[in-house]
Parts: structure tokens; C-alpha cells; sequence
């Protein structure tokens, strides 16, 4: 397959590992942002195929990760009112609120459902007349535009039964809290290259100026990722801090012009809750007052008022410091124990982006030499 197939290739990997070995002169340590390349990194043993000077750690970018236990609840209110039927994106479903999940909502009778886009939210409300559809609007970037086109189609085609709970969030600064907290340990990171495919990476050239970190806008496959670290360490090795883009194949410095019109048009820019890495300002999107009648948290407002705010946050759950690259997951007491996909304590654990999820299901396979471990990566013919 074009595109894929060459980027996964082990003597290509291989090579570019060797090249980073060559390179450095001294430790370095990097972030990648995105949970898919986290996944990547972990799978295929891209960590341990680097040279020990190199050091990968791991960001906030799972957006499931990173949604509120605030939010959460507020889920939960709205999928038990019985003229609800909730929509969610399935990794969801198992993120533990301050008493419960959506799963286990579910089970007990409320009309949750599994939808792959918010579109499909609009068909179930034009269906369903007598109910109110609820769609619960998670991601970056990446997937505020197919929001915001919900939203939109949604007034043009005046469909009155529907409304979504907003958790969209930016990446950029959340990057930017990252490195102007104290003990900050990243040294150069690798962008999502999705969520650039839409809103390009003119924010990561200020963020590489203003705080003289190299940045580069890398893909997903293992070749991606090392061609992405060598870039990255090039740079650090040569004094540069410049934002580069590995993933040229897929974006451009403009981003999606037409999806960023979309997402201005529905969206204004706010303060947002990070779970587990507190209020970061400006790195949420919430909907415009032009379309406040779709904002579920203003139709329900009564009750989701009734509420009552977490008692606590997570005592054992380190998420947080695993997202901002203090700790691995393999740090924490309960990781693999207590804390499982089957029975989560964070966020991390239970989505198909996090950290936690991915040592969890590879890590165990990754103790032997590239050329051993690596079932997944193929080799050259």
C-alpha cells in the first residue's frame, strides 16, 4: 500500500536509527505529542531501537485522555434522562467520571450509542423526533471540523432535537503550558502530523520561536517517527529551534483552509479544563452564540446544575504526570494490577490513544533486540 508500506520497512528504520547515533553528542529528550505515535513508538519498539541518549516521553495528546471528570459527569446526567439518546465515539464509554462511566450507564438502561461521526447524530435525530439526540463532542483538531459541519447542517436543515456537550481542544497550548511549567523536561517535539493536516503549523513556528524548542510535524508509522526524531535532534545538535515538517505528504503549512473556516465560523476559542493537568487558557473550543441553541449544556441546564461537583479527583491515577512527561506508565503502583483495560482508574488506561493502554498491551513484548522483537514491522523483501 502507498504510503504505508515504505514507511514501515525495518532497514529504512534501521538506518535511521544509526543515523541518530551518529549524531548525537549528548542526551536529549523528547515529547511526542500525539497518542497514536505514542502507540507507534511503543508497538514497534521505536524507543528501544534508538540509541540509550535518547529519551521519548509522552504527551497529552489523547483527547479522551485529557477530557474533565467535570465533563464526564455532565455525560452521565445527560445519557440518564429518559428523552436522551447520547452519542459518543466508543472510547468514551469506559472513561471513569467521579462515581461511574458510561458504560455501566448504559448498561443500566439508558440509551447510549456507539456513533463513528457526529453526522450520524443528525440521521438519528431526524428519526427520532420525540427524543433529544445528544452527541458528546471529544477530540483536537482533528475532528472539530466534522463537529462543527454537524452543527452547521444542523441549523440549515433546522433540526431542532439535537445538541452536543463540547470538549474540543488545542494543541498548541497545551504545548505551551508544557514548557512553561517548572522542571520542564522537554527539550524538542514531534507534532501531531493529523491535527497539522487541518490547521497547519504556523502556531508551531511561534511556539519554536518564543521558547527555542526545535518542533517537527511528524507522522505515524515507524519510519515517520524516526525520520522525525532525527530531524528533530539535527536540529538540536546544530543550536536550530525551527518548527519542520516530516510529514509533507499529508500537510501543508496553510493546514485546511476551508475546515479552518468551518471551525471559526461555529467556534469560539476558550478556557479549558485538562484532566489531570488543571485550566489551560485558550486551548478550548466551545460553540459561538449563534449556535447556542445546540450547546447541550445550555438546553439541560437545569439539570446539570443539580450536579454535584466531584468530591475528589483520582488519588492512586497518575495521569496527569504521564501527560506532561514526568513519569511512564510503568511508574505507577497500580499500572497492570489494580489498573487495567477491564477495570481502568484513569482515562489513559481505557482509551485506543493512551499512554497507559499502550505499554499495557506492547510493552511486555519489547525486551528483546529489534531484530527479535519486532513481529510487526516487516522487513525488506
Amino acid at each position: 500500500m502507498k504510503y504505508v508500506n515504505e514507511y514501515r520497512r525495518a532497514d529504512t528504520a534501521q538506518a535511521y536509527a544509526e543515523r541518530v547515533k551518529a549524531l548525537i553528542s549528548r542526551p536529549w529528550t523528547l515529547m511526542e505529542i500525539c497518542g497514536g505515535q505514542t502507540h507507534s513508538i511503543v508497538k514497534y519498539g521505536i524507543d528501544q531501537l534508538l540509541p540509550p541518549e535518547i529519551t521519548l516521553i509522552h504527551g497529552p495528546g489523547c483527547p479522551v485522555c485529557v477530557t474533565s471528570i467535570e465533563l464526564i459527569d455532565q455525560a452521565i446526567a445527560l445519557a440518564r434522562l429518559p428523552e436522551v439518546i447520547f452519542c459518543s465515539f466508543g472510547d468514551m464509554l469506559r472513561v471513569p467520571g467521579s462515581q461511574q462511566d458510561l458504560l455501566s450507564v448504559k448498561a443500566a438502561g439508558a440509551d447510549v450509542r456507539i456513533v463513528y461521526s457526529p453526522l450520524d447524530c443528525l440521521q438519528l435525530a431526524q428519526a427520532n423526533r420525540d427524543r433529544q439526540v445528544v452527541f458528546f463532542a471529544v477530540g483536537f483538531e482533528t475532528t472539530a471540523p466534522a463537529t462543527a459541519m454537524a452543527v452547521y447542517q444542523a441549523a440549515q436543515q433546522g433540526i431542532e432535537n439535537f445538541s452536543m456537550l463540547v470538549s474540543h481542544v488545542l494543541v498548541p497550548p497545551a504545548m505551551a503550558a508544557i514548557l512553561s511549567a517548572p522542571h520542564c523536561q522537554v527539550q524538542g517535539f514531534l507534532a501531531a502530523g493529523h491535527v497539522c493536516t487541518v490547521m497547519g503549523y504556523t502556531a508551531y513556528e511561534a511556539i519554536a520561536q518564543t521558547y527555542q524548542v526545535p518542533i517537527v510535524v511528524t507522522g505515524f508509522e515507524p519510519v515517520d517517527i524516526l525520520q522525525g526524531v532525527y530531524l528533530c535532534i539535527a536540529q538540536l545538535e546544530a543550536g536550530q529551534a525551527a518548527c519542520e515538517n516530516q510529514y509533507a505528504r499529508s500537510v501543508r503549512r496553510s493546514g485546511n483552509k476551508p475546515a479552518q473556516q468551518l471551525m471559526q465560523t461555529v467556534f469560539e476559542v476558550v478556557d479549558r479544563c485538562w484532566r489531570g493537568m488543571g485550566t489551560i487558557g485558550q486551548s478550548g473550543l466551545a460553540l459561538r452564540s449563534t449556535y447556542a441553541q445546540f450547546d447541550a449544556s445550555q438546553r439541560f441546564a437545569p439539570q446539570l446544575s443539580a450536579i454535584a461537583p466531584p468530591l475528589a479527583t483520582e488519588t492512586e491515577c497518575i495521569s496527569g504526570q504521564i501527560m506532561q512527561g514526568h513519569q511512564k506508565p510503568y511508574d505507577c503502583p497500580v499500572f497492570g494490577s489494580r489498573c487495567t483495560p477491564e477495570h481502568p482508574l484513569g482515562a489513559p488506561m481505557v482509551s485506543s490513544e493512551g499512554a497507559c493502554a499502550a505499554y499495557y498491551r506492547y510493552r511486555q513484548r519489547l525486551s528483546r533486540p529489534y531484530d527479535e522483537f519486532s513481529p510487526h514491522l516487516p522487513h525488506p523483501a
